[in-house]
């Protein structure tokens, strides 16, 4: 029986557009391919009525299965004393290998170097929907840890009956029971050898408090990470099957063109070259990448161009202009924030703000690009790809090609560079499509003008913002509205008696979807931004303006941590030097920022000279791996803030390639200081994508400190500080 026959759905964050698309192509099941996959046998395939409904698999909707309680589903002892821990959660470079072995190694009292984690395998590991939202940490960890425990205990109980005695006496450690009044001992592998750890979780099983940890909650080095510094880890690029084949996809020249009469005579002339065309879809085959090139270059497509509705110049008007109506009921309602009086709020105001700030589309430009390797064996399909959710491509593949889930086995290297950008397989179908054609294993890498083009970007917004200040120099009204790019962290954490908070979903010109930290970005740089502007206004320090609007002792503890560090206030000693400040909620977690910065009023140059990240995400897990985390989000944030941007006109991407996109480079890094909050009073919270929401604010309202001029656009200066 599929998993899928017990799930719940779950709502999705509105802004995780990539997940509410339709599905990129429909083929049809051709008896020829089939024939070349299974030999002439006979297969039993799903055939669904309704196409439509058979590529849904999950889209705009979370499936959540009651999770295995089995032990034995989970982890495994073998004869060695080796531990391996079986999870649906993937690593894409966040270091959560490292950091759920230490809470498997916390509870189940083994060394460290003894775990091995499966991850992402969908024939050995339970399902899950998805390595996304910071969910690892805050859902898996504790599942691991009781997992752990459990079988701690059950270990325990095997070696009480083992020798007669009450199990009060026994304790575990080092992958040992020790019997505590005799001295003997029995390490957990011949406890376990021919057992099965069949025993059910219980919900209320006590487990290690944070304030107790001694393996997590410690720094640990990086689990495998001799293999991927000396380049033994091998990403879906890399792996190689006996007779595979190489693909390309014939791509459209503009975003909706569909594909019309196709001459392939000069393609199909290459030696060994395959052509595949399945309605829009199109694609070569070939022995060898450079064959594969040249037949794509070979093919004479006829394209029916659609007409571009908007460019990069126009796309914020667009949008403005272009909002749809927003879920009714209570989905519906979670986008939209009341209280009090916006009327009354205003009325009562001695001055008030009213200003419009927007964020750019931006690439997510990963490192590595997207990748499959396809092979269709005995009417079964495995595919190797990177992605964030191989139980979603899976499915996806199964509806596609309308077979069972079953006979679909995804497997995930680790893989780079992700951050909300690969949860969808695109590269999936594609490989498995020309596989099922050639009757041999495919390889297909996407180039990366292909992933600057048609991998999906992090949204476009427009966020308005009216608000009012009384004579006391408090916030009296606030109303805020988001425009398309999302409603995560729409919420303001500022203690406001009159609000109204909205975020209105729109039509879009390109393919959009999520990016670290989904719209948190967006409404935190817009937000951030007035902040500063209101305190200004009021004649406030920035600090103590939002300190003074705070109730959250969290958030204002973080504030607190990174002026402390940054010496805030600070004074200016040269000219054009500005420092700013911003902060904010998601995910659980609390980020304030402080940063430093250098224009040059002659050029208009802009640097980012020195930030100070405090974050706190409750208890910590891996105190190196969280400040990676929150250094490089620093990083990461300073493209957008300052100079990425998507450009586009007439349906085309203009700046497909590194040489056009600008991203941050080693002489535009600052010094980064990274205080990290613990709070063992707090359980574990996501790390990977708060951090990130302070960055383009803090240097926001630092170039507004040092110049006077107050940028409301990201990226800010993508060429320079305009005065």
């Amino acid at each position: 029986m599929s998993a899928r026959t017990s799930e719940k759905p779950a709502a999705l964050e509105p802004e995780r557009y990539e997940a509410f698309e339709p599905p990129a192509y429909h083929f049809d099941v051709e008896r020829r391919d089939f024939l070349k996959v299974l030999g002439g046998g006979i297969g039993v395939f799903l055939l669904v009525g309704n196409p439509a409904l058979a590529q849904e698999s999950g889209r705009g909707q979370l499936r959540m299965p009651a999770l295995p309680q089995n032990v034995g589903a989970w982890l495994r002892i073998a004869p060695d004393g080796k531990v391996t821990v079986f999870t649906g959660k993937v690593e894409v470079g966040q270091n959560v290998r490292t950091s759920l072995a230490q809470q498997v190694s916390e509870e189940l009292h083994v060394a460290l170097d003894s775990i091995s984690m499966v991850m992402g395998d969908t024939e050995r590991t339970p399902y899950d929907m998805g390595t996304f939202g910071s969910l690892t940490t805050p859902t898996m960890g504790p599942q691991l840890r009781k997992i752990a425990s459990v079988a701690r205990d059950m270990l325990i109980d095997m070696a009480a009956r083992k020798w007669q005695v009450d199990r009060g006496r026994l304790v575990a450690a080092n992958g040992t029971i020790t019997d505590k009044e005799t001295g003997r001992s029995i390490p957990y592998a011949a406890l376990a050898q021919g057992e099965t750890l069949a025993k059910t979780v219980a919900a209320e099983d006590p487990l290690t408090p944070p304030s107790e940890w001694k393996v997590a909650g410690k720094p640990a080095p990086k689990v495998n990470a001799v293999d991927f510094v000396t380049g033994r880890h091998q990403y879906t690029p890399d792996v190689r099957l006996p007779g595979m084949m190489y693909g390309k996809v014939l791509r459209p020249p503009s975003y909706g063109a569909t594909l019309g009469a196709l001459d392939d005579t000069q393609a199909k002339a290459i030696h060994g070259a395959i052509v595949v065309r399945d309605g829009n879809f199109a694609g070569v085959v070939a022995p060898t990448p450079e064959a594969a090139e040249r037949a794509l270059g070979a093919l004479r497509p006829q394209w029916n161009a659609a007409p571009a509705e908007t460019s990069s110049e126009g796309v914020y008007d667009y949008i403005r202009k272009n909002a749809v109506e927003a879920e009714s009921g209570e989905r519906g309602n979670r986008l939209r924030h009341a209280a009090g009086s916006i009327e009354a709020g205003m009325a009562a105001a001695h001055q008030r703000l009213e200003q419009t700030y927007t964020v750019a589309y931006i690439a997510h430009a990963p490192l590595e690009p997207r990748a499959a390797v396809a092979q269709w064996e005995n009417g079964k399909l495995t595919v190797w790809t990177g992605t964030q959710r191989p139980f979603a491509v899976r499915d996806d593949l199964a509806s596609l090609f309308k077979v069972d889930a079953g006979s679909v086995h995804v497997v995930m290297p680790d893989t780079g560079a992700a951050y909300g950008g690969k949860h969808t397989g695109d590269a999936a179908p594609e490989a498995a499509r020309l596989a099922r054609a050639a009757g041999k294993p495919v390889k297909l890498v996407w180039t990366r003008e292909e992933e600057f083009t048609w991998a999906y970007f992090r949204p476009v917004g427009v966020m308005e913002v009216r608000a009012g200040l009384g004579a006391d120099r408090r916030i009296t009204a606030w109303e805020y509205h988001n425009y398309n790019s999302g409603p995560s962290a729409i919420a303001t954490p500022y203690d406001i008696p009159n609000q109204l908070v909205q975020f209105h979903p729109t039509k879009y010109p390109l393919r959009q979807g999520s990016y670290r930290a989904l719209a948190a970005t967006a409404n935190h740089f817009a937000r951030e931004s007035a902040m500063d502007e209101l305190a200004r206004m009021a004649g406030a320090e920035p600090l103590a303006f939002r300190l003074k609007h705070l109730s959250d002792p969290r958030l204002a503890a973080v504030f607190q941590a990174a002026a402390k560090k940054f010496g805030w206030p600070r004074r200016k000693i040269a000219p054009g030097q500005g420092f700013g400040i911003a902060g904010g909620i998601e995910k659980n977690g609390r980020i304030a920022t402080c940063a430093e910065v250098s224009v040059d009023r002659k050029s208009g140059s802009v640097r980012v000279v020195h930030v100070v990240a405090a974050f706190e995400c409750g208890a910590i897990v891996n105190p190196d791996g969280l400040n990676n985390q929150v250094s490089g989000a620093q990083v990461m944030g300073l493209g957008g803030a300052l100079f990425e941007a998507i450009e586009f006109a007439d349906g085309k991407i203009s700046n497909a390639a590194f040489s056009r996109y600008r991203v941050p480079r080693f002489r535009d890094l600052p010094a980064i200081d990274v205080v990290l909050v613990d709070r063992t009073d707090q359980p574990p919270a996501g790390a990977g994508e708060t951090p990130i929401v302070g960055l383009a604010p803090a240097v926001g309202n630092a170039i507004f400190d040092a110049t006077g001029v107050r940028l409301r656009s990201m990226p800010m200066a993508p060429h320079g500080l305009k005065t």
